[in-house]
């Protein structure tokens, strides 16, 4: 497939997500009236609704892990065929991340008591960003990745008491402690 095509599809497939968040009465953007291209705090209001926030590093997280797992299982494919494979992952995380299951999850799971969400503007940046970390995967040396993710999970655990690992880990098995330590 043509790296145009992939584009056009790519940028579809964006535009479909946000139609979906939009009619499963996502929010455009911030309901607070504006957008912030960095939320530095997990506190400020609206953190989920802007361009980026601590937990954009989860999401380049998630690039890495998408180029390496759709390059073991589809090697004859182009990059750009991966890159697709990877929006489709991303986008349906979006969907399922803002529909009301795993918004009461991660209330009633996580410290996140009073999320409500991501923005419709947050979301597409999400894949976005996204999309960074799988085409820095696709450039790096593997250990150059490796040491990136660590380095990502650590200074977000540092700032936020947060990151990707303890993320999936309270979403799938809550650990009390965990929690009362980062409620701390």
């Amino acid at each position: 497939m043509s790296r145009t095509k992939c584009i056009v599809i790519g940028l579809a497939m964006v535009a479909a997500t946000a139609a979906i968040l939009l009619a499963m009465g996502r929010i455009p953007i911030c309901d607070c009236g504006y957008v912030l291209l960095w939320t530095p705090a997990d506190d400020v209001a609206g953190s989920s609704q802007h361009i980026a926030d601590w937990y954009t590093l989860s999401h380049i997280i998630h690039g890495f892990i998408f180029y390496w797992v759709l390059w073991l299982a589809f090697r004859r494919s182009s990059v750009g065929e991966r890159a697709l494979g990877a929006i489709f992952i991303e986008a349906a995380w979006e969907v399922a991340e803002n529909s009301p299951w795993i918004i009461d999850r991660y209330r009633e799971a996580t410290i996140a008591v009073g999320y409500t969400g991501d923005s419709v503007l947050n979301s597409v940046f999400d894949i976005v960003w996204m999309l960074l970390g799988f085409f820095f995967a696709w450039r790096m040396p593997v250990w150059v990745t490796i040491l990136t993710a660590i380095a990502f999970e650590l200074l977000a655990l540092w700032v936020i008491k947060d990151n990707l690992t303890l993320n999936v880990l309270m979403l799938v098995y809550p650990v009390e402690a965990i929690k009362v330590w980062q409620g701390g």
